[in-house]
């Protein structure tokens, strides 16, 4: 994270006046503006339609008791996108569309064996064609699937890895599937006492470590009684019998552990070490390799690296297959070596900090900051809300480019800190639950803070939004909510509809009050539950809600 607590900023100034470029920028006024290179690169547009065609397992890694019948008919299944597109992007092939058809016949298979067939329309995503686990054994390595899909005397294939791990040994407390679906995390209660799987949508800080968390073990209990559901401790963990302390009050409170390795992560001997020594535990939800990497101009595959490392000590191969926990990093910059740093990752999250600086004049290093020059702790940003809901947005279509939107997610970290370097405030508790929304509203499926201790007026407010997002997680991690983002007027609004319901969640980005109508909703309510109240309410007419000057809520709308 670039926000540090005071005894890390003489550290941070110290690594910029040696490192003299960030996201691969010079950023010292004697320094010359070079273009930093590591753009993504844009896919070529034609004139002649392409079937981008994927295939991937609906959940991420199958374990052996999922081998039983479940209500939930799309659960083992194999997904299908069969998306049809003019740009050159990953997997993408020509395609002779026909008016008299518009279903593709797909089989899958493993190993030359079918796994699974069925019609799949056109430009659909996520088509299920539902198997047996039954046909297959557990492994440490995935097993390769091939989907071959036929349309109108042509011929398109793909292909997909499919993990379906043995049951968890002794040494592996807990574990930890991905529903690529919706991209949410499933795992059992954090407490250690067992339980089913559930969605898991987490949110909570950054947390200082030897500051903070290991001087007060009654601080887990607090943070769960204020709603948050994960802890990320920040090291370094310079006492390791008061991390065990830490992780126990954490797990005892049921608060799910992002364990970070951020400092050695490219040191195959400390990671090995550490994620032996962290991996019976029961509340542990996925680790954390690199701390922006883009930003330092780490080795392009370092992460990678560190990703396979870590999974194969996790049970699996180390080899692209899952382990028992998802790997997580965050990418600063907002445009420079995306595909070499994200491909060590299964969650990517995106640290857009642009509240309280100057994003287009440096205060610490009194120079301009362009998309070729310049640091202003927000890389290519305007200063708005808006610089979020961006980032998430070109993260998630550069992942979609690549193939990798169902096998990858995106999280959000929204700011908690001011007064330091870039920054010259804090933002408000009202701006705070803004940034989180928008990163939400624009496929964030998880929110974890940098960071605590944080302001009182940060914290109440983000307690607020936690202690409301446990009711929002059943429609934002539902595989069957149909989904809509809208921005009108500023006003930021995501809509999740499960049957008759609809879950509204929006944030005024405006520095003044602002209505929004359920007509422009596409919503006619004949019932309204508000479940968020941080600065909005319903019109009494209940043809709509307002908002306060960067005031937020989320309703559960009834048809």
């Amino acid at each position: 994270m670039r926000g540090f607590s005071i005894g890390l900023l003489v550290a941070q100034l110290v690594f910029h006046a040696t490192g003299q470029t960030w996201c691969g920028k010079n950023y010292m006024s004697t320094s010359p503006v070079v273009p930093p290179g590591g753009q993504f690169p844009i896919p070529n547009e034609l004139n002649t339609p392409l079937l981008a065609l994927r295939c991937s397992p609906a959940i991420r890694p199958y374990l052996p008791e999922d081998a039983a019948a479940s209500e939930d008919s799309s659960f083992v299944s194999i997904l299908i996108d069969a998306s049809v597109t003019f740009q050159q992007i990953s997997n993408a092939s020509p395609i002779r569309l026909r008016s008299w058809s518009n279903t593709l016949d797909v089989t899958v298979s493993v190993e030359g064996t079918t796994l699974a067939r069925g019609t799949v329309a056109l430009n659909s995503t996520k088509a299920s064609l539902p198997f047996s686990l039954e046909s297959l054994k557990p492994q440490t390595s995935p097993y390769n699937i091939l989907c071959s899909a036929k349309f109108a005397g042509q011929t398109f294939e793909a292909t997909g890895s499919l993990s379906y791990l043995p049951a968890p040994p002794s040494d592996i407390g807990s574990v930890t599937k991905m529903d690529l679906r919706t991209g949410a995390l499933l795992a059992r209660p954090a407490n250690g006492k067992g339980g089913p799987f559930a969605p898991v949508l987490p949110i909570g800080f950054y947390t200082q470590f030897d500051s903070y968390l290991a001087q007060n073990l009654s601080i887990s209990a607090e943070l769960a009684a204020q709603g948050f559901t994960i802890v990320h401790p920040v090291p370094t963990f310079s006492n390791l019998t008061a991390l065990d302390l830490v992780l126990d009050a954490m797990q005892e409170a049921g608060l799910y552990l992002m364990y970070d390795v951020r400092n050695t992560y490219q040191n195959s001997t400390s990671v090995t070490e550490q994620v032996n020594r962290i991996k019976s535990r029961p509340n542990l939800l996925l680790w954390y390799t690199a701390d922006e990497p883009d930003g330092t101009s780490d080795s392009l595959n370092a992460t990678l690296i560190s990703s396979n490392l870590i999974t194969s000590l996790d049970g699996g191969d180390g080899k692209g297959g899952a382990g028992y926990h998802p790997v997580s990093l965050v990418l600063n910059c907002e445009n420079y070596f995306f595909t070499e740093y994200a491909s060590g990752s299964d969650i990517v999250l995106q640290d857009t900090y642009m509240i309280g600086n100057n994003v287009t004049h440096s205060t610490v290093w009194n120079t301009v900051c362009t998309k070729d020059y310049g640091d202003c702790g927000c890389d290519n940003c305007k200063g708005s809300f808006e610089d979020i809901s961006t980032r998430m947005e070109e993260f998630r279509e550069r992942l979609f480019i690549n193939g990798w939107e169902r096998t990858k997610a995106v999280w959000t970290v929204p700011q908690a800190f001011g007064d330091e370097m870039y920054w010259k405030r804090f933002p408000t508790g009202k701006e705070f639950v803004v940034e989180s929304i928008v990163g939400i509203n624009h496929g964030g499926l998880g929110v974890v803070s940098w960071d605590d201790p944080t302001t009182p007026d940060i914290k109440a407010s983000a307690s607020l939004l936690a202690k409301s997002l446990s009711k929002m997680t059943p429609y934002i991690t539902n595989p069957n909510a149909l989904f809509r983002q809208l921005t009108i007027g500023r006003v930021d609004v995501g809509l999740w509809s499960v049957d008759h319901e609809t879950l509204v969640l929006a944030s005024n980005m405006n520095d003044k009050n602002a209505t929004l109508l359920f007509q422009d909703l596409g919503l006619e309510p004949s019932n309204i539950v508000q479940l968020l109240d941080s600065g909005s309410t319903t019109i009494p007419d209940k043809s709509g809600l307002t908002f306060e000057s960067v005031g937020s809520g989320a309703f559960i709308v009834t048809k």
